[in-house]
């Protein structure tokens, strides 16, 4: 009985080492991560071979796991660079990317996990600064912000390619112009709005006009060909009909034929 706490120490000192090098020797990594394994006597970071994936892994407990995370990644930045006239403008941008997964100890060893503000945003900064200062103001404000953003994105992703960095897409989600440089380009896209409209009052009113005057000649030239074909037979004929069309009708009446100027009937009642 004496000798049990002599040997029950050992025993409990073994457990706790025990519970220790498991839980040194253990590393859980979880959803949308991936881990760096990192070698204390075995060449440091293991860079040909792939992270460990998601799950339960068991290390020697010497060695170390850094974990990154793997799906996509958003990160906003704002700059200010300069219009290829020397204006400052105001850009507000966003990349969405992730790293490198089959290239993740690579990435750990060369950049580190301060990757993003290492690698990814000077990168954005410069692909912007080169991009916006090809184009004027008025440019950045109206039409080509989908074409700077395409641009930006290509710059970037042709830099970050080679850095164990995939790009997914890059975002200007705002350009912010100096008040009075906005202003002015705000006045003079309203006078050119003003101007198309009146352009486009001007082509109506042309084409109303034409179209009226070959309604004009086509009437005129329809008279011309009734008249040429009137002959005083004919008229009076027609009246010899017309006047037989009044004759029937029910009304009382009496009818006087050759009475009438050129020998036309005559039609007297009390109607």
């Amino acid at each position: 009985m004496e000798k049990l706490p002599k040997i029950g120490l050992p025993i409990l000192i073994l457990i706790v080492i025990g519970i220790i090098f498991v839980a040194k020797s253990t590393v859980t990594i979880g959803s949308g991560e991936a881990g760096v394994l990192y070698k204390t006597f075995g060449g440091g970071v293991v860079t040909d071979a792939p992270p460990l994936g998601e799950g339960f892994h068991i290390v020697a407990p010497w060695n170390k796991v850094i974990v990154y995370e793997v799906r996509q990644q958003e990160v906003f930045e704002k700059m200010q660079v300069l219009s290829s006239n020397g204006l400052e403008i105001k850009l507000d941008a966003s990349a969405w990317f992730q790293p490198d997964y089959n290239k993740l100890g690579l990435l750990h060893q060369q950049k580190g996990e301060n990757y993003v503000a290492r690698v990814l945003l000077p990168t954005i900064r410069s692909a912007a600064r080169s991009v916006v200062g090809r184009y004027t103001p008025e440019q950045l404000y109206s039409s080509k912000r989908d074409a700077i953003q395409k641009e930006i994105y290509e710059e970037t992703k042709k830099i970050v390619g080679d850095q164990f960095i995939q790009l997914n897409e890059v975002l200007v989600r705002d350009v912010t112009l100096p008040p009075t440089i906005k202003e002015a380009i705000e006045r003079k896209l309203k006078q050119e709005q003003e101007a198309l409209e009146y352009e486009f009052r001007l082509e109506k009113a042309k084409k109303e006009a034409e179209r009226q005057k070959i309604d004009a000649e086509g009437k005129a030239v329809a008279n011309q060909i009734l008249s040429a074909s009137l002959t005083d037979k004919i008229l009076k004929e027609k009246g010899i009909e017309a006047t037989l069309q009044l004759a029937k009708s029910p009304n009382a009446k009496v009818v006087v034929v050759g009475s009438g100027k050129d020998g036309m009937p005559l039609i007297l009642g009390n109607q």
